[in-house]
């Protein structure tokens, strides 16, 4: 990696927020005297279980993904899960970036579905962090609660290989990935909205806030 790429993957945004109070906070509690691998898989159990997954309040303004903004809630995400690891191991030193796919899910996901209109999820968020001189990707999205309900096991991951879901649970379908956009040094928000748009106009033509359900954009007022 060039000292230019390091820079890149290590700099504070306005969306991730390296040097923010409560990018400390997160990691107060991560031993630096381990190495960066180990430090980053604290990292990921932290994020992962720190927050409940709750794919029914997506917010796709940069306010509101800032990772301070997020690390005040209680569930979060996959978008806004990545973005906190990913701000959490620059504070450790470590490059990341930030992954965008489109899934399919063949688990539990009926009332997503639902609420989309389409199977597929658009804009599916994963972090890529560059440990022992190789980019290995994660995905700290389904926390242990949810994994139970949905009757799967949760993704564990040692810093070594990609993990990025499961494709069986047993002999059943899990989760299908069918697109990548590629990885970013900071979330691509005019992209996601363009994308989020195409596949689910109907987010965009209509206001959804409600207890059960609801979507703010670049547009929303």
């Amino acid at each position: 990696m060039t000292k230019e790429e390091q820079e890149r993957y290590l700099r504070s945004t306005p969306i991730l927020e390296v040097n923010d109070k409560s990018t400390k906070e997160l990691i107060a509690d991560i031993d630096l005297s381990k190495s960066k691998k180990e430090q980053a898989v604290a990292l990921y159990y932290k994020v992962r279980d720190g927050f409940i997954y709750n794919p029914y309040h997506l917010d796709l303004r940069p306010e509101a993904l800032k990772s301070s903004t997020i690390s005040k809630k209680s569930r979060a995400w996959c978008v806004e899960k990545s973005i906190v690891m990913a701000t959490g191991l620059r504070a450790l030193g470590i490059p990341s970036k930030l992954g965008y796919g489109i899934v399919i899910n063949h688990i539990g996901v009926e009332k997503l579905t639902q609420a989309l209109r389409r199977e597929e999820i658009v804009f599916h968020g994963y972090v890529s962090a560059y440990i022992d001189g190789k980019w290995v990707k994660s995905t700290p999205a389904f926390d242990p609660l949810i994994c139970k309900v949905s009757g799967v096991e949760p993704l564990e991951w040692e810093g070594e290989e990609d993990a990025l879901f499961q494709a069986y649970q047993g002999s059943q379908k899990f989760m299908e990935y069918t697109h990548f956009y590629g990885e970013f040094d900071d979330v691509p928000v005019d992209l996601m909205n363009a994308e989020m748009e195409k596949y689910y106009p109907h987010l965009f033509e209509n206001e959804y806030n409600s207890r059960n359900f609801s979507f703010f954009h670049l547009k929303s007022k």
